[in-house]
């Protein structure tokens, strides 16, 4: 079972890899040597491209998954909490400045 699993996602990850000419040409040479009809091979093509494209955005998926959770367990700020303490930030300027005027005008 784990073999079979391990070899799925190979899979998956070779063909997420695979650009998409490669993937048009290695899926011609199949459908010649197994001698399917050119549109039973044109299918199989199609399909193939399509299977490729799916494992892509699941591989790509999957990893900015895995990258989101390593840089939280390290304590990297994301993007969202980078933009709100610039919010948050300006907000302290914005005051700041106000403040400064005040003083200013005495």
């Amino acid at each position: 079972m784990v073999d079979l699993l391990k070899k799925t996602v190979f899979t998956a990850v070779g063909l997420a890899a695979m650009t998409r000419d490669k993937i048009e040409e290695a899926g011609k040479k199949i459908a010649e040597e197994a001698k399917l009809s050119e549109q039973e091979g044109k299918q199989f093509v199609d399909e193939l491209k399509k299977k490729a494209e799916e494992a892509r955005l699941a591989t790509e998926k999957l990893i900015n998954e895995k990258v989101e959770s390593a840089l939280k367990a390290i304590s990297v700020p994301t993007r969202s909490d980078i933009t709100a303490i610039e919010k948050r930030l300006l907000i302290v300027e914005q005051k700041l400045s106000e403040i400064e005027k005040g003083n200013n005008e005495k």
